[in-house]
């Protein structure tokens, strides 16, 4: 069993959510960590994924929106300093990997199934190492973890919708 991690300056965990129905937000978690143990990551053969993000880390571009996120009406992130992801099951079909696992924020633990694209390996030029790439995605509806805070509009929608989506785009190093 060899062990994987992501290279977090090639990598990004991205999330967006429609604001005032009419556009997305998008943001980004600074700090986080993915590991792959498994017998070949290419095909994911005897494989487990394990995954951290901090919310405390957490970057739209916006500061005052970011401590917002941040505050006990989203993620309390002083209360709640990880988001985790543990896979149960992982499912081949052809490049793709459905990764089935437990996901927990602020305590609340859901299971949630990530869709794992695999783009191929390459050489870095610059240390030697064989890297890995993926790109995977999912959807959580927030309200699900605790995350409710909203607010009503005029036009009978709300401030910020349920539904998250997330973006994963990884590159994967043996862990030395």
């Amino acid at each position: 069993m060899t062990k994987f991690v992501a290279d977090n300056f090639h990598s990004e965990v991205e999330f967006s959510v429609k604001h005032m129905m009419v556009t997305k937000v998008k943001g980004t978690f600074e700090e986080y960590s993915i590991e792959i143990e498994a017998d070949s990551i290419e095909d994911f053969e005897n494989a487990s994924l394990k995954a951290t993000a901090k919310p405390a880390t957490i970057n739209t571009g916006v500061g005052d929106r970011d401590g917002h996120l941040q505050s006990e009406d989203f993620f309390d992130a002083e209360n709640y300093p990880e988001i985790t992801f543990t896979s149960n099951n992982i499912e081949k079909s052809g490049d793709s990997f459905k990764v089935t696992g437990d996901l927990t924020i602020r305590d609340i633990t859901k299971e949630e199934t990530i869709v794992m694209e695999y783009n191929g390996q390459g050489t870095d030029p610059m240390s030697g190492d064989t890297v890995y790439g993926f790109e995977g995605d999912f959807a959580i509806n927030r309200e699900d973890y605790g995350l409710t805070w909203n607010q009503s509009l005029e036009t009978g929608g709300v401030l910020v919708s349920r539904d998250v989506k997330v973006n994963l785009e990884l590159q994967f190093r043996e862990e030395k």
